[in-house]
């Protein structure tokens, strides 16, 4: 079906005209990837029409919206409640002793057991720091936070222009690493005595044979999907030119981690005061002995269970928001030809990530919330040595479940922030993608997440061992100067690591935006190897078809 030949094209949120694909004008040219409305178009009617919705959105899920307001107000109220209402005793209650004549604890008159600030200013904290260590150790770090930023810029000028040969030089390590690995923990086992011993020549024989098998379906999967590793490279070329065109997306993220602490800070004073509500009871020890101790009144336990699940509720809302922001602008971005536009692509985020799909943003944060609840329920059980086979096979099957839920719910914010829909419209939309694209997907999503964490390694382990080299060279720290060389490591890894993160979520998004433009028959400009690829896999089929024939 013709998508530009419809006489009645819908003017609404799903209209196409103002977009302007990153993928090239070509039809698909091998029935494995062709548009899968050709069958069943009917069924998928309602998604022929996706884009991004460059127009007004509608407020959506304000009922989630609405109960995490609640749980937000009822912290903030109780918690000014707890306030006002502590009991200043507790600051004392090594003061207190019983009294037997009134059965209670009481204060004595003359009380010198307040507390004294003088005791704790008069502390004498010796550090084994030398002065020298915390000005080299101040240098080191001021000096990786500049260098971090070029190193930011060269890894997105890599990527943006030598995609190609990153990911092609990436792929062989998929298999040399695994076979690295299986060879040297059966050469391992075979030279201690105590593993030898306990695990017999045949067994390793056959595991190691199990899993050289696993690395050749892994190579043959390789092999089958070649131009899967083709939309890989122009995905992540796309996703690299997208964020280098909306650099602003990397001072607006941490702009709203730090609003979220400095929203956290009231919180944690309310549940430390919190603790300051309830008197002191007596204790029955034994015998005539009693002692004094602290009883907190009854609500403190449940406002701590509320101030931590708005807590915890409050924090993957931002992940999502934070998600929703780059999505947002990297598909305004996509979608949008003027250059002016664009500009206010991350104004428009922001405005709809916090108005309109706001409640969508909290209800995505609150089952990642019992996502990660669920799973710390599943660590926990595993810490604890439960045996047997169905507590195994529980186990696995959860964690199974959560991480298809993860890989759901990812995909499913990216399409909110594209539509502007609903959670529930834009879960059946990544449902449909997922079940459509499910192992493009996840090439696109295996490759560009190891070779991210590739790159990040390799430059900072080289910044590290030039960093030592630099210590040695020019100070007096002597061994000292691995201390330093690992911290500047651990630095640079964090803001590596927040680079990869938001870059992670622009591919992601990429990879919605071109299965939309594919979906409409639209494709990537940089995707012409696959094309390329494809139509020779037609050709071959259509001669040997030919020949069967003759």
């Amino acid at each position: 079906m013709n998508i530009s030949e419809e006489p009645n094209k819908p003017n609404s949120l799903y209209d196409t005209s103002s977009s302007h694909p990153l993928l090239a004008n070509l039809p698909y040219p091998s029935s494995s990837l062709s548009s899968p409305f050709d069958e069943n178009a009917s069924d998928y009617a309602p998604y022929l029409h996706i884009s991004y919705n460059h127009g007004p959105r509608s407020f959506n899920d304000l009922h989630f919206l609405f109960l995490f307001l609640l749980f937000i107000l009822s912290t903030f109220a109780f918690g000014i409640f707890a306030v006002f209402h502590h009991n200043p005793n507790y600051s004392t209650l090594s003061s207190f002793s019983f009294d037997p004549n009134t059965s209670s604890c009481v204060k004595p008159s003359i009380s010198t057991s307040s507390f004294n600030w003088e005791v704790l200013v008069s502390l004498d904290f010796h550090f084994s720091y030398s002065p020298n260590i915390v000005k080299d150790l101040t240098w080191t770090v001021v000096a990786t936070f500049i260098f971090s930023l070029p190193i930011c810029c060269f890894i997105l000028f890599s990527l943006k222009h030598y995609t190609k040969h990153l990911v092609y030089a990436s792929i062989p390590f998929f298999i040399i690493i695994p076979i690295f690995l299986n060879v040297y923990w059966f050469v391992a086992c075979t030279v201690s005595s105590n593993c030898s011993h306990a695990f017999p020549l045949g067994y390793r024989i056959l595991v190691l044979v199990f899993i050289f098998l696993i690395i050749g379906i892994i190579v043959w999967v390789l092999v089958v999907n070649w131009y899967r590793i083709e939309l890989t490279v122009s995905i992540i070329g796309v996703a690299s030119n997208a964020l280098s065109r909306n650099l602003g997306l990397l001072g607006v993220l941490p702009c709203l981690t730090i609003g979220l602490v400095v929203y956290y800070v009231p919180i944690v004073l309310f549940m430390v005061f919190a603790r300051f509500n309830g008197k002191v009871v007596p204790k029955h020890l034994h015998g005539d002995e009693y002692d004094c101790v602290w009883k907190e009144d009854s609500w403190v336990p449940a406002y701590f269970a509320l101030a931590i699940l708005t807590m915890l509720w409050s924090a993957t809302a931002m992940k999502e928001a934070q998600v929703y922001v780059i999505s947002g602008t990297v598909a305004h971005w996509y979608f949008t030809k003027e250059d002016e536009t664009r500009r206010r692509g991350i104004i428009t985020s922001l405005r709809n990530a916090f108005g309109p799909s706001s409640g969508t943003v909290c209800l995505s944060g609150l089952l990642l919330s019992v996502v990660r609840m669920v799973r710390s329920a599943v660590d926990n059980a595993r810490r604890e040595d439960a045996t047997g086979i169905v507590n195994l096979v529980l186990q696995c099957c959860v964690n199974a479940l959560l991480a298809a839920f993860d890989f759901l719910n990812k995909f499913t914010i990216n399409f909110a922030a594209i539509t502007g829909e609903a959670y529930c419209l834009s879960a059946m939309m990544t449902y449909e993608l997922l079940r459509r694209n499910l192992l493009s997907a996840v090439f696109v999503e295996t490759i560009s997440s190891r070779l991210l964490a590739g790159i990040v390694f390799v430059l900072s382990a080289i910044y590290t061992i030039v960093v030592c080299a630099i210590l040695k060279g020019v100070t007096n720290l002597g061994s000292d100067s691995y201390s330093v060389a690992a911290l500047a490591w651990v630095l640079l890894i964090i803001v590596l690591g927040f680079l990869v993160r938001v870059l992670d979520i622009v591919i992601d998004t990429i990879y919605v935006c071109y299965a939309i433009d594919r979906d409409r028959g639209e494709y990537v400009e940089l995707a012409q190897p696959i094309v390329h690829t494809c139509n020779c896999i037609s050709i071959l089929f259509y001669n040997s078809l030919n020949e069967g024939n003759n």
